[in-house]
């Protein structure tokens, strides 16, 4: 029998009473640190900021419809968002992201799945983020079921096994997950919910944005139905789990799948193969994540075109900005793409709803 270490026998030999205190200070702060994560982590945005977009207010549409009827089916080519939190107030960079995506693809139906949603024969409850997307005849408000959604797919095994698991990022690997399983199953576009939309993105296919020259990035992906390329992903997702590092399961596992789909040791070596294309950092990030404040700097309008002459859809890196403050009437850059491109929720921003 091996030795018991001197460490652990001075503890022993120490006071009933210290030891009884040592476990009762340890015990706290841990409850004190997981506490603290479980809401930054599954709660989120503080609730000053979330009673700021619950106002139960109606609001005047503006005259605009898209000139097509959007199917009524689900075929190849919708534009979809996904909230995996049970949050049904949608703020107003989310209600940007959707409304700036309608504008730009008027012939396309822009999905947005909310887990929270009630079931198909319940009313919407009365929201403004809610009825800003109802201005929007393209727009369509769908309840996510996670269950079906991951059915039939290499992750159902996965989602099954863990859903009474405690994890420190739960709804950003349910997003990572989702997002993959959805472009799989039906095929189109998907968006973060803190993208302002440019320009259409129909005319891209089985792509997705390069982040910086080692990372690229799944908060745009645009694929085919059944590609394998997203079926890989989902096998690697499921084979190489690993919830505790952040990202793991979105942009380092794109970035390891693509380096494997293509062969390469590094991003430099390709930016497409067999298929699929990674698009340059302009096209989506073209402020790098370090460099977040920038969206809340003034700019004169006449840079914008310089700055984002490439740009598809621009990033806002909503896991650094939140809570930051934007007077909607100022001439900062977040502010100026959000009149240009949303102007129905930059309208409500700036009566102050």
């Amino acid at each position: 029998m091996s030795k018991t270490p001197s460490c652990l026998l001075r503890l022993l030999r120490g006071a009933l009473r210290q030891r009884v205190c040592t476990v009762y200070i340890i015990g706290f702060k841990f409850t004190c640190l997981i506490s603290v994560m479980i809401y930054w982590h599954v709660v989120g945005e503080p609730k000053d900021q979330e009673q700021l977009y619950t106002l139960p207010v109606d609001i005047s549409c503006p005259r605009w419809a898209p000139p097509t009827s959007p199917s009524s089916t689900l075929p190849p080519g919708n534009i979809f968002f996904l909230e995996t939190s049970d949050r049904i107030s949608p703020n107003f960079l989310f209600t940007c992201s959707v409304e700036s995506a309608a504008r730009a693809h008027p012939e396309s139906r822009v999905v947005v799945l909310m887990k929270g949603l009630p079931g198909s024969n319940a009313s919407l409850p009365r929201h403004l983020g809610l009825s800003l997307l109802g201005c929007f005849p393209n727009v369509q408000l769908l309840r996510l079921d996670l269950e079906e959604l991951f059915r039939d797919t290499p992750l159902a095994a996965w989602y099954a096994s863990g859903r009474r698991r405690w994890e420190p990022y739960l709804l950003p690997v349910l997003s990572d997950a989702s997002r993959l399983a959805l472009l799989w199953k039906f095929g189109g576009i998907y968006l973060d919910t803190d993208f302002i939309v440019l320009k259409s993105l129909r005319n891209l296919s089985n792509a997705l944005g390069t982040q910086s020259r080692y990372v690229l990035n799944g908060a745009f992906l645009a694929f085919q139905r059944r590609h394998e390329f997203l079926a890989l992903c989902m096998r690697d997702f499921v084979a190489h789990y690993n919830s505790w590092v952040w990202g793991h399961q979105g942009p380092q596992l794109l970035t390891r799948v693509f380096k494997k789909w293509c062969s390469i040791r590094s991003l430099d070596e390709s930016q497409a193969c067999r298929g699929v294309t990674t698009l340059p950092s302009q096209a989506f990030y073209p402020v790098p994540w370090q460099n977040w404040k920038k969206y809340f700097e003034d700019i004169s309008p006449e840079e914008l075109p310089r700055l984002l002459g490439a740009t598809y859809a621009v990033h806002v890196w909503n896991k650094k900005s939140q809570g930051t403050r934007l007077q909607a009437t100022s001439r900062a850059l977040l502010a100026q793409l959000q009149a240009r491109y949303c102007p129905t929720t930059h309208e409500a921003m700036r009566m102050g709803l």
